[in-house]
């Protein structure tokens, strides 16, 4: 039954308010687990001096983190159905909070890296639940919009969280890097309660896909711990990396195997039929390549080659977060009007453009010209990341939107993982034995030269993308329910 103020057609321009306030109640939330990241890794330092440990020890903080994350995060599907959305939120918020809690009271270096995995578990359900919620709200209108809104909380934190964590350490000590994240949960659950729409369980209570798990949470952490380790080994041929790694990728190919064939599976990689998605999470797997690998190299070039403090590098790299953030609007309108196809062409074929300055730049290359370079990647960037997010889920159902959102974070992180490792041997290798600022600057051209090219294998495959949303878009209809 309509009414007066009934929200617009589907094809219109108008995104529901109940939308937008399910976003920013998640948002809210969301903040907490993308600050933490950022600051945690300012504060590891002064973590490493209070509890007198070293920093090969102190790095499990992050690893112990980013672990949990990776063995949670194909379960959010499953719980989803089991709980609802609602109170699945609520719920790993309240993990993520009672983690930071612990974090902060942590009595030495051991307990404070067990509080970390606990924080994981509730941050991995909650990054890909952020995006499915709002996502299914949306019913598949104005992706474009809804995401450039909905992955904020991503885009904020490279660019406030490093000075936030300045902040908090140059008045306090670490404890209160974890215990800044309470007023964010804490608001957060309030909202949650209040604004998230109180949907049900699956009525089947699906069952939970033990084999499925088992192959795929423990090989997915081997694949990101593996490629951590790289940076500290001899690289890609050690037996620290190599061990996990090879053990990953066979858990994963086997996981591959078994939920193929299989309805009920973990993860439906059944999805993959769909064009949209698998482009999708291809390019978004190179997206998370080139932004996570150009996050190792830009700091330390600043530092290494124009000696810059770590404090002077985080305000020289604050014009790439500026411009992601400018390029996001705009972005999601024009996936919105002309599909993702060529907004996702022009920001990969423009992030490559701005990052060639800095493959050819010397120790006297101007800094403002370097700067601008950054601003523009950061539109780039800015520009690309909207329509992968939102092409994923053209033409999904409603009970397809928890898989694809569980695909596309797991092909970024990994994405991301790879960039790091193959851009941290690389740079080992062109900067060994490197004493002088030009042979430096010469070994971090070599490495941007990756990174270029990175970006650059990205541009065709943009093409493969769709170049409308289909209005009638499937995820106004109820999906069938899986296989049990």
């Amino acid at each position: 039954m309509s009414t007066p103020n009934a929200p617009a057609a589907p094809d219109s321009d108008r995104v529901d308010p109940a939308v937008w306030r399910l976003a920013f109640t998640v948002i809210v939330g969301a903040l907490a687990v993308v600050f933490d990241t950022t600051i945690v890794t300012v504060a590891i330092n002064d973590l490493a001096k209070d509890l007198g440990a070293p920093l090969s020890t102190i790095q499990w903080v992050s690893t112990a983190y980013l672990l949990a994350v990776f063995v949670t995060i194909p379960l959010a599907g499953w719980a989803q159905s089991r709980l609802g959305g609602k109170h699945l939120w609520i719920a790993a918020l309240g993990m993520f909070l009672l983690g930071s809690v612990l974090c902060a009271l942590a009595w030495n270096v051991a307990s404070l890296i067990v509080f970390r995995a606990v924080q994981g578990i509730g941050g991995g359900i909650m990054m890909p639940l952020m995006v499915t919620l709002v996502i299914q709200a949306a019913k598949g209108r104005n992706i474009g919009k809804v995401m450039a809104t909905v992955t904020l909380p991503t885009a904020l934190g490279p660019i406030l969280g490093p000075v936030l964590g300045g902040i908090i350490l140059s008045l306090a000590d670490w404890r209160w890097t974890f215990f800044v994240n309470i007023p964010f949960c804490v608001v957060g659950g309030w909202l949650a309660w209040r604004n998230l729409p109180h949907d049900r369980p699956a009525p089947d209570r699906p069952r939970l896909d033990i084999v499925g798990l088992l192959l795929l949470s423990p090989g997915v952490a081997a694949i990101i711990y593996g490629l951590s380790r790289v940076e500290g080994s001899s690289g890609f041929t050690s037996t620290e990396v190599l061990v996990p790694l090879v053990g990953g990728l066979a858990l994963a190919g086997g996981f591959a195997a078994w939920a193929l064939p299989r309805a009920g599976a973990l993860v439906n990689l059944r999805l993959f039929r769909h064009r949209a998605l698998a482009s999708s999470a291809t390019l978004t797997f190179l997206a998370g390549t080139t932004l996570y690998g150009a996050m190792l190299l830009l700091p330390l070039y600043w530092q290494q080659v124009r000696g810059e403090d770590a404090l002077g590098a985080g305000l020289l790299l604050i014009p790439q977060g500026v411009g992601a953030l400018i390029a996001r609007t705009r972005a999601g309108d024009y996936t919105d009007r002309i599909g993702p196809r060529w907004v996702a062409f022009a920001g990969f074929a423009l992030a490559t453009a701005a990052t060639v300055p800095f493959f050819v730049a010397t120790p006297d290359t101007s800094e403002v010209l370097l700067m601008a370079a950054l601003l523009v990647r950061g539109i780039g960037m800015g520009a690309a990341m909207i329509p992968l997010n939102g092409a994923a889920y053209f033409g999904l159902g409603h009970g397809e939107i928890p898989d694809a959102s569980i695909i596309t974070r797991v092909a970024q992180q990994v994405g991301g993982s790879v960039g790091i490792a193959v851009l941290a041997v690389i740079l080992q290798r062109t900067t060994d034995g490197a004493h002088t600022p030009g042979a430096v600057s010469d070994g971090f051209g070599a490495a941007f030269w990756w990174a270029v090219a990175f970006t650059a294998v990205a541009v065709p495959l943009c093409l493969l993308l769709p170049t409308r949303p289909n209005p009638q878009t499937p995820t106004d209809k109820p999906e069938p329910e899986r296989a049990t």
